[in-house]
């Protein structure tokens, strides 16, 4: 049969796939850093409105339904991705044929099981409802798969910019504002729900597609040969962050994982502005290097080197405001006892900056079985300490067993490098020193100023500022090419 990407990889070369890649970046992370903005301005309008317990309630039921949904794919939708050759039409329909029957099974699984999570967890009605709807939105997720990977084998990336705009802007607007008429936890379920149908809408207007049952062996077989290890690393990093947040919720109770949540919303908050969008980028555009390692290493080396000038000091600046925030913005005081675990999930955060770009290179070129052995060892260390810990010492235990688990990151390092062998001196070291540098000229000024909305913004400014001029140094105006050459990119209509 006709491949539905005919013609693809002939048209897309190489200095295509480095031009879109480049472009993909930019575009996600700066739109999708405004984006992150809104996302984060709402949270922080959430845990004002919400309680820590109803906060606790969100994390616990979307980490059981993040579990579940698991078992709604077997990696097919990567391995579309990935694959070199062009994918037919009967693999697009199997592997949506597949899902759609994986997603209604699991809908009757969550049906079923819903009183049980209730009675352990102490769930209310409406949190009953959220979880509902949580699984209900796994149905549009599915719907939305093939129109998705299409986009993502043409490292269109721009397309994808405008679904999450609309989810986002549509979730965080209904939230917020059912929240602070005093909806709750049914704040939440009210805005998954719209999400979903806004995304799925939006996502086949810009990428028409007609979905269609069928079911090839030859394609399943073909699909499933990647497609089971890279679902097995999902099943791993599944147990070890949303498994373990249930566990958690039998541990510490709502309030603890509320706490603990609130931590890691913040704490990760600069991987989830910068870190995602690279990722999403050079899965397909490593797939299609995997054979020119030279290209490769300056490709990855970037990368990284990307990630890390962005989130080292927005890490830095975050928890050195931290503090300040919670004692000035109104009703904030109440998670005073998770600034502690903030720092403590922030180490975790600074490895995963490092690590998480070499796994996703590992995945990309075919690397499968050497990052499942990964995973197995972070998910044992995940499970070791971090119960334990949490058991012992509450909250801060547990996220210090976090911050445990992300040194362990160091391993990923050295088998990465030993595969592909990237500058881990420009794209590491170089940004580490220039946000230590900007830490000690900050905790400074921050002892100096007084608590006030006016001393944050002196940090802020004085913080970009010296970073920059660090950076600078350090990189030299290679840094300043960089800029122009990724603001060219953005604002190109050429291929």
């Amino acid at each position: 049969m006709e491949s539905v990407d005919s013609g693809l990889q002939e048209e897309i070369g190489l200095d295509i796939v480095i031009t879109r890649a480049v472009r993909g970046v930019v575009v996600l992370t700066g739109r999708t850093f405004l984006l992150s903005i809104l996302s984060l301005i709402a949270t922080g309008f959430l845990t004002v409105f919400l309680s820590p317990s109803e906060f606790g309630v969100f994390w616990i039921v979307s980490a059981i339904v993040n579990f579940l949904a698991y078992f709604s794919d077997v990696g097919l939708a990567a391995a579309l991705i990935q694959k070199k050759d062009a994918p037919t039409e009967d693999d697009l329909k199997t592997t949506f044929t597949i899902q759609q029957i994986l997603v209604f099974l699991l809908i009757v699984i969550l049906i079923v099981l819903a009183p049980v999570f209730s009675k352990i967890y102490s769930l209310s009605f409406q949190s009953r409802l959220l979880m509902y709807s949580l699984g209900a939105s796994l149905i549009f997720s599915s719907l939305k798969t093939i129109p998705s990977v299409i986009i993502e084998r043409r490292l269109e990336f721009g397309k994808l910019v405008l679904p999450q705009v609309f989810e986002n802007l549509v979730y965080n607007v209904v939230a917020v504002v059912l929240a602070w008429k005093g909806f709750g936890v049914t704040s939440f379920t009210i805005a998954v729900l719209i999400r979903g149908l806004v995304g799925l809408v939006i996502i086949y207007l810009l990428q028409p597609w007609k979905p269609g049952l069928a079911f090839s062996k030859k394609s399943l077989k073909s699909l499933l040969t990647y497609g089971v290890p890279y679902q097995a690393n999902t099943l791993l990093a599944t147990l070890k962050d949303d498994g373990m947040t249930a566990v958690l919720g039998g541990i510490l109770g709502s309030t603890g994982v509320g706490y603990l949540g609130w931590a890691q919303k913040w704490g990760q908050a600069p991987l989830r502005f910068f870190m995602d969008q690279v990722l999403k980028v050079t899965f397909p555009a490593f797939a299609r290097m995997q054979d020119k390692r030279e290209h490769l290493e300056k490709s990855l080396t970037r990368s990284i080197f990307f990630v890390c000038l962005l989130v080292f000091p927005s890490l830095v600046g975050l928890l050195i405001l931290a503090p300040v925030l919670v004692q000035i913005i109104p009703r904030y005081e109440k998670w005073t006892p998770a600034l502690l675990p903030l720092g403590l999930v922030a180490i975790n955060t600074i490895f995963a900056a490092v690590s998480t770009p070499l796994t996703n290179l590992l995945n990309a070129i075919g690397k499968i079985k050497t990052t499942f052995k990964l995973m197995i060892m972070w998910t044992t260390l995940t499970w070791l300490f971090i119960p334990f810990l949490g058991y012992k010492y509450g909250v801060s235990g547990a996220a210090a067993g976090y911050s445990l688990v992300g040194v362990s990151s160091i391993v990923a390092i050295y088998v990465a490098y030993t595969q592909v062998h990237f500058s881990f001196v420009y794209a590491v070291i170089k940004p580490t020193v220039a946000a230590l540098g900007m830490s000690l000229v900050l905790l400074v000024l921050r002892s100096l100023l007084g608590v006030s909305f006016t001393s944050v913004w002196i940090i802020i400014i004085t913080g970009i500022v010296i970073y920059s001029l660090l950076i600078f140094l350090l990189v030299g105006p290679g840094i300043v090419e960089d800029v122009k050459r990724s603001v060219k990119s953005l604002f190109s209509r050429h291929e």
